[in-house]
């Protein structure tokens, strides 16, 4: 207890001694396939504002190399891939200089600049660089608003472009702007979602006249611009005094160029004021008088820096003790991880709700296995709005939304994830449930119908329930005599996460005091996915893998390897009509080790631990192992089901040190909304969450101690890792480094267990010492323990009860 004390004083001292927001790297991932955001927001903002670069990632904006910048724009994503011809990168402003109003290039392509050398930095809550010009920008925001600021190398004449018609993707279908003298610009524009078949319209508002408290930056002249034709969209019309633009809607995608531009003559710093919204301009005006009133950018900056604060303090640890790398890479991913889903409270345009409005569920498929395990951690207040808006969007659509995108309902991948982290709720919160707002019944029934009916066009929201209750498995081949539609692919894959979407409903159905056959009836069809297994599949001498199957009964084959790295022939497995594997975005070797919730199934069916051990050995080394890859995220812990925790131990931390690292291409692949980002930090812990349950896997962390605070609670949990030895902070630990866990102490009671802890237990407000040492010949013969539940849940042995 001595020692604990001292631990928890050394923590407390560290956490005041340093400034949690200067650990955070906001470039990790932002190179190539990265996407990661690192502009200025706060948490779970509405508003990500930042540069966009002429070669852009996608929804980021932002790309980690020395290509130009086109603007600086009020709304992005955090590591997503989807549409290359849609995403936000709404409305961005370009300061120019060293140009005559009347010929000034205000076109996309003209105005383009190259930063110079180095002038990246980003903290947050702040971001900024400068162009070879000279001209710096910054800027930092508020939740559905925030503050640009250009500073000039000379007083003038200077100039700033609004641009109307550009987002990311250039997929302008109609908008206006007006123009008051007063330097107050309203806009509104329709473009693509990120993710899915709808286009969104979206409004913003700039204000350029600061309060006079603040010094002046006095207009000499403004006016509008747009494309001469659109057979040439490239030339452009400057006209002076003009003060408004209007495109009516189109339904194909317009190459209008098309914006305003302002000029300053007495002014080195420019500073502009916006706001956003999904409800008109006026309401954008609004949000930025009411979050940004007296135009103090500090202010703003300081109010943000303290709400990133307060979210990464609640993982405490020593950063004088521990390991600086280890350090980087937790709280830069606890940073994207609290990223999103965004917060559009009272910007719904679609219906008017007492419960909270969120977005960017980009997609549930993603984020339901690490992002939202992590908020029911660290941040329930924020998960259990997260929550309601799920719950609300089933009580306003029939169903609960899978991939919100824009404010739209986006493609559904896999299954309809977004029932899990429902499940999970129900099952951490469900008798804390009136206190965090959330209505159970409510919830329940938003599990329940999602589960049981069939949409019309189950392309964008719901399951193929028609199919799957009538064969118990997602038939190829199969035309719903309903008349139901959707995209048929990906069978394989959506029936295991269906399967895992119906044990959701019986965690649910326990934790609210539902009926027995609820809960025999969902805890039966959660078993279903063993009905797209075929035994007679092998594959590098391994036999049995989840394949299509017809509705006769019969198999249809697809080679095991199809869609992972080593494919040998070209196979599609994304979203689309091509898809003819069964599997979306994954192989049929990873989607074969996909069912959290009964794994002891899949080690029965692999025929037994040493089979389960040796197939998971070879799944990596092989590798049909992708690092970013959301089904396979489970797998470095997998050992922990063939009773084998030292194993996991010693893959856990080769994925860790192969695949992600501090570098600006340190996330394998997208941050998928940090999906990433909270894995890791699970790594990190030593911990993995089981879907939809109170069960964490537990392992050896990469930290000798740390404390997790709970925000709704109020508690804080001490962890301890006795014999916490650095030598095994690598990706092959030095034999004897002491990487095992031998023993696990819960507030001073000895654990049966050392593969998995009760979510209790870790927001519980008590003590975990974790006792670790170097013998692996020792740790593969003691296992899990020798408790008779040593062995981490599954449903078929008995589990989750």
């Amino acid at each position: 207890m001595t020692r604990l004390l001292v631990c928890l004083a050394a923590l407390a001292a560290s956490a005041n001694a340093v400034e949690l927001k200067s650990l955070v790297n906001l470039f990790i991932g932002t190179f190539s396939s990265g996407n990661a955001f690192p502009g200025a927001a706060i948490p779970h903002a509405m508003a990500k504002v930042g540069i966009d670069v002429s070669t852009s990632p996608r929804q980021a904006g932002y790309l980690h190399d020395n290509s130009s910048i086109t603007g600086i724009s009020l709304m992005h994503d955090e590591g997503t891939g989807g549409n290359t011809d849609g995403g936000y990168g709404i409305f961005p402003l370009f300061p120019l200089t060293n140009c005559n109003f009347a010929s000034c290039p205000v076109q996309i392509d003209a105005r383009a600049a190259l930063r110079a050398s180095g002038a990246d930095a980003a903290k947050p809550g702040y971001f900024t660089t400068r162009f070879f010009n000279n001209i710096q920008i910054e800027t930092t925001s508020t939740r559905r608003s925030g503050l640009i600021r250009f500073t000039f190398p000379t007083t003038g004449p200077n100039h700033v472009v609004i641009d109307l018609t550009n987002d990311l993707g250039r997929s302008f279908s109609g908008g206006f702007l007006e123009l008051a003298p007063t330097g107050r610009v309203m806009l509104g524009g329709t473009f693509l979602q990120s993710y899915g078949p709808s286009n969104y319209t979206v409004f913003a508002c700039y204000d350029f006249t600061p309060p006079s408290t603040l010094t002046a930056q006095p207009i000499s002249q403004f006016g509008t611009y747009q494309s001469t034709t659109l057979t040439n969209p490239t030339a452009v019309t400057i006209t002076a005094n003009s003060t408004s633009l209007n495109f009516p809607f189109t339904a194909d995608v317009s190459p209008e160029q098309a914006g305003a531009l302002i000029s300053f003559t007495n002014a080195k710093s420019v500073v502009a004021r916006f706001g956003v919204s999904f409800h008109n301009a006026e309401q954008a005006c609004a949000n930025a008088e009411a979050e940004v009133p007296d135009w103090d950018f500090d202010n703003i900056q300081s109010a943000s820096e303290q709400a990133w604060e307060t979210i990464l303090s609640r993982v405490a640890i020593d950063t004088d003790v521990e390991d600086a790398n280890v350090v980087e890479l937790l709280y830069s991913s606890l940073y994207r991880a609290s990223l999103v889903p965004a917060n559009l409270t009272d910007e719904n345009p679609y219906w008017q709700s007492q419960y909270p409005f969120y977005d960017a569920f980009f997609c549930s498929w993603d984020t339901f296995r690490t992002v939202h395990p992590l908020l029911s951690i660290l941040s329930p207040v924020e998960w259990s709005q997260i929550v309601n808006a799920y719950v609300d969007g089933w009580r306003n659509t029939g169903y609960i939304p899978e991939c919100r995108a824009n404010t739209k309902a986006g493609y559904v991948q896999g299954g309809s994830d977004g029932m899990i982290p429902l499940g999970d709720f129900a099952v951490k919160y469900g008798s804390q449930a009136d206190a965090l707002g959330v209505p159970t019944d409510d919830l329940y029934q938003a599990l329940v119908d999602t589960a049981e009916n069939t949409p019309p066009d189950w392309y964008t929201v719901g399951r193929q329930n028609t199919a799957w209750k009538t064969f118990g498995y997602i038939p190829t081949d199969w035309v719903d005599p309903s008349g139901s539609t959707g995209l048929p692919t990906r069978e394989a894959s959506r029936a295991w996460e269906y399967a895992l979407g119906d044990f959701a409903v019986r965690q649910a159905a326990i934790a609210l005091n539902k009926t027995q056959s609820d809960v025999d009836k969902y805890a039966n069809r959660s078993m279903n996915f063993v009905n797209m297994w075929d035994p007679n599949v092998t594959s590098d001498g391994f036999s049995g893998f989840a394949q299509r199957r017809y509705p006769n009964g019969t198999f249809a084959f697809s080679p095991p390897n199809a869609c992972s790295p080593i494919d040998p022939v070209s196979h599609s497995c994304a979203r689309g009509t091509d898809n003819d594997v069964g599997f979306y975005e994954s192989s049929s070797w990873e989607y074969s080790f996909f069912a959290p919730h009964s794994m002891a199934t899949l080690v029965e069916l692999m025929g037994g631990p040493t089979a389960f051990v040796s197939r998971v050995d070879h799944y990596f080394a092989a590798p049909y192992y992708l690092a970013g890859n959301e089904p396979g995220f489970l797998m470095p812990w997998g050992y922990h089901y063939a009773n084998r925790p030292d194993l996991s131990a010693l893959r856990v931390r080769d994925v860790v040190y192969s695949f992600f690292s501090t570098a600006i291409n340190g996330i394998p692949g997208n941050d998928d909304s940090g999906a990433m980002a909270a894995l890791l930090t699970f790594h990190i812990l030593g911990l993995y969450p089981v879907a939809a349950s109170k069960q964490l896997l537990i392992g050896s962390p990469l930290l000798s101690a740390f404390t997790l605070r709970n925000d709704f609670l109020g508690t804080s949990t001490a962890f301890t890792v006795t014999g916490f030895d650095k030598n095994g902070l690598s990706a092959t630990p030095p034999a004897g480094a002491a990487v095992f866990v031998k023993s696990i102490t819960i507030n001073g009671n000895p654990s049966e267990s050392i593969c998995w802890i009760d979510f209790d237990d870790v927001v519980g407000g008590g003590t975990v010492e974790i006792e670790v040492y170097g013998d692996a010949t020792a740790a593969a013969a003691a296992g899990c323990g020798e408790g008779v539940n040593a062995l981490p849940d599954s449903l078929s042995t008995g589990g989750f009860s």
